[in-house]
């Protein structure tokens, strides 16, 4: 590519990040005081590749909830054929529920999902997954979160954080099938939060930086790149 196409493109790029809509994302250190400022810390670091920019600032992937008001709006947003509503309902049709979970009643399901796949998103799983945990803690701000196939068996789990006016997942493992069991937990998980009306956004990871096929995947269940401006409280 020639000096003057990667001008271009830069500038292109920058252009879109300029023109993304921007989300005050703020963090209460009340509701975990040990847990939160480290998270705001950790979000608001400078970023390993691009020093200029926070890590978690620049297409950071949410969803304003607060805008949707109810569980069917974002549900109308997000339906037709292989979108996330779509994957959800097949997977309840095939008789998968999604439900809050106490994790150290489902230790051995949960190792079974984590060692399920060598790799994710191209990466090898972390020493952290592969080796078996006996108990969990519970933070305060924490939610937990499962879907169980019809016989009971966990299936996929998700570790939710509130940290002021979003939410953030922190963990999202599941066995891969065709099921939809992913689109169940997230579009569930959405779904509670609406219901609730606590939260603005819901956060997963960032945007940009997902692999094409994580990418989409966010995308089908709603969420959209935004910049996001953090305080602290």
């Amino acid at each position: 590519m020639s000096t003057v196409a990667s001008l271009h493109k830069y500038c292109s790029t920058l252009a879109e990040l300029i023109r993304l809509p921007v989300a005050p994302l703020r963090f209460n250190a009340s509701l975990e005081p040990r847990h939160v400022p480290q998270v705001y810390a950790q979000f608001t670091r400078r970023h390993p590749r691009y020093k200029f920019i926070r890590s978690k600032t620049v297409g950071a992937a949410l969803i304003d909830i607060g805008t949707l008001g109810t569980r069917e709006k974002y549900l109308d947003d997000i339906k037709g054929k292989n979108n996330g509503a779509y994957h959800a309902a097949r997977a309840r049709k095939r008789g998968y529920v999604c439900r809050e979970i106490d994790r150290n009643a489902y230790v051995d399901d949960i190792h079974d999902i984590n060692i399920s796949q060598d790799s994710r998103q191209g990466r090898p799983m972390d020493k952290a997954y592969t080796e078996k945990r006996e108990h969990f803690d519970v933070l305060e701000n924490f939610r937990y979160y499962g879907v169980l196939n019809p016989a009971g068996k966990l299936v996929a789990y998700a570790t939710f954080g509130v940290y002021g006016n979003f939410g953030a997942f922190s963990q999202l493992m599941g066995h891969r099938n065709n099921d939809g069991i992913m689109h169940l937990l997230i579009v569930d998980v959405v779904c509670r939060q609406i219901d609730e009306g606590t939260l603005q956004y819901i956060m997963y990871d960032t945007y940009f930086g997902a692999q094409p096929g994580l990418r989409q995947f966010k995308t089908i269940l709603g969420f959209r790149p935004y910049r996001a401006k953090y305080s602290l409280q």
